[in-house]
């Protein structure tokens, strides 16, 4: 019996549940350095709050925690495919380093042989053990920021987003967010009809609304104020595709970031611009060609848009209170918003 056998059903309950072990000293993934790989796509917006986390606790360097990256396109019945030695490799990703896996699933059948759920980024991998540990994006985003705390130095171990005065607040957003906004953008965009993407469209922007009305009340630079928090990765994952994909491929054209959400913009260019983490993690041409060149079923020509120019506008403005609060003001949308609990 392999050691991954052994594993609690909490870890993975069975072929079509995904994986939720977790980083403890007392548990079966403990916190060491060198131990730990993630697998992620640079287009996925689940999959970059993982890579945000790493980069903002520099797991990179003192857990010693690698990083490959899958190809944006194509995906088939297998999954998301790394560049393999011989052929014509795509820049920014990455070969698998140490199985030589031409497919992220291999990776899935290796830690569960009868697995039957998706082949989803990102994958917290366990080098000792040969196993998955983790591929639920909203625990690896609260688990990675302190699972390894006792590596760190004492400046990026005290670096919390999840901080005890703020965990009520976070904890109510985050349920809309999730699902009218990181989710809503996708009920709207994998509609399959017209009344369904009616139906769906207002959820994003009323999302919107709210979270800029919150972000201009607490002045910035972050959404709850001073600090930065799980919520400003969790909406920035997202809205850094809006004006880029969200708007033309999944048809969400209410509005825009840069036009119609002047506080959004602005607390987006001080994340863009100001902190390496948020730009070095973010790639336009990985994130662009993911869904118009894979999903054909929406875009059949996969010809990608080149705009809008630039990426991120520039200009941040550190006086919060010279911007106009936007909003889209379509009945619909602001019907929705007053059922969300800010």
């Amino acid at each position: 019996m392999s050691a991954a056998a052994k594993l609690p059903a909490s870890w993975h309950n069975g072929p079509e549940d995904s994986f939720h072990g977790k980083i403890t000293a007392n548990g079966p993934f403990t916190p060491d350095k060198g131990r730990y790989h993630l697998y992620i796509g640079l287009f996925c917006p689940f999959a970059h709050r993982a890579n945000l986390m790493l980069h903002l606790k520099q797991l990179n360097k003192y857990a010693d925690i690698g990083v490959s990256v899958v190809k944006p396109y194509p995906k088939g019945g297998e999954g998301w495919r790394f560049n393999v030695k011989g052929e014509p490799a795509y820049e920014g990703a990455t070969e698998e380093p140490f199985y030589g896996a031409r497919f992220l699933s291999e990776l899935y059948f290796k830690a569960d042989p009868d697995y039957k759920g998706k082949y989803t980024v990102p994958v917290l991998w366990d080098k000792k053990l040969e196993t998955i540990v983790n591929t639920e994006s909203h625990e690896l985003l609260r688990d990675l920021s302190t699972a390894f705390n006792t590596l760190l130095p004492e400046d990026l171990a005290n670096l919390t987003l999840y901080p005890e005065q703020h965990r009520p607040t976070i904890d109510r957003i985050e349920k809309w967010m999730q699902s009218d906004l990181n989710t809503g953008v996708y009920k709207t965009g994998f509609a399959p009809s017209q009344e369904p993407y009616e139906a769906a469209l207002p959820g994003p922007f009323a999302a919107l609304n709210a979270l800029e009305k919150l972000a201009s009340s607490n002045a910035g630079p972050y959404l709850l104020g001073a600090s930065m928090t799980e919520l400003d990765i969790r909406a920035y994952a997202t809205l850094i595709r809006f004006d880029t994909v969200y708007v033309q491929h999944f048809k969400c054209n209410l509005g825009t970031i840069r036009h119609d959400y002047p506080v959004l913009n602005n607390w987006m260019k001080n994340l863009y611009h100001n902190h390496a983490e948020f730009r070095e993690t973010t790639d336009f041409r990985h994130i662009k060609e993911n869904y118009t060149k894979h999903m054909t079923f929406i875009n059949p020509t996969a010809i990608t848009p080149v705009g809008p120019w630039p990426h991120v506008e520039g200009g941040y403005e550190e006086d919060w209170s010279k911007l106009r609060v936007g909003e889209i003001d379509m009945p619909e949308v602001l019907e929705w918003e007053k059922k969300l609990e800010v």
